[in-house]
């Protein structure tokens, strides 16, 4: 019996603080419904470039203008099968740390908001303490490392 490796699907990811270090996340229903950072996969506009595709999808789900982000480095890695559009891919995500002001959100504005239910800004007490379920694992963990220590030499591997 062979199995096949899912198709690869490259996607980038911010994991969003405002001025008061609180993190950004988005939330869908599909799969008994969960948080998430915002991103999304790699399109030929963003000529493979990363960085690229997090300031698009800032601004395409949440109406973000790009002058309004503070992009910062890479600061994890991920790689997870799952489905997307009802087929099983290989996503491997890129998340980069970006800071904004929490005003520069403008539902109004975003062109391809998915489907986003809401976004709420989450204290690190808050993310330390939810029983839902929040994506990437670990991400109350890396963002504290990078407030206190700041930006990782190498991305980390966040698991699945």
């Amino acid at each position: 019996m062979t199995t096949s490796t899912p198709p690869l699907r490259e996607a980038a990811r911010a994991i969003v603080l405002d001025d008061d270090n609180r993190v950004l996340l988005l939330r869908y229903d599909e799969n008994g419904g969960f948080w998430a950072t915002p991103g999304g996969s790699l399109e030929d506009t963003d000529g493979g470039d990363h960085a690229a595709a997090v300031l698009r999808e800032m601004g395409e789900e949440l109406g973000v203008l790009q002058e309004a982000i503070e992009l910062g480095d890479q600061l994890a890695e991920r790689s997870k099968e799952h489905l997307v559009g009802g087929r099983e891919v290989r996503q491997v995500e890129k998340y980069f740390l970006a800071r904004i002001p929490a005003a520069a959100i403008d539902p109004a504005r975003a062109s391809q908001p998915d489907n986003i239910r809401e976004h709420r800004w989450w204290t690190l007490a808050e993310l330390n303490a939810t029983a839902e379920t929040v994506y990437p694992i670990g991400l109350a963990d890396l963002v504290t490392g990078v407030l206190e220590h700041g930006a990782p030499v190498r991305p980390v591997v966040l698991d699945g």
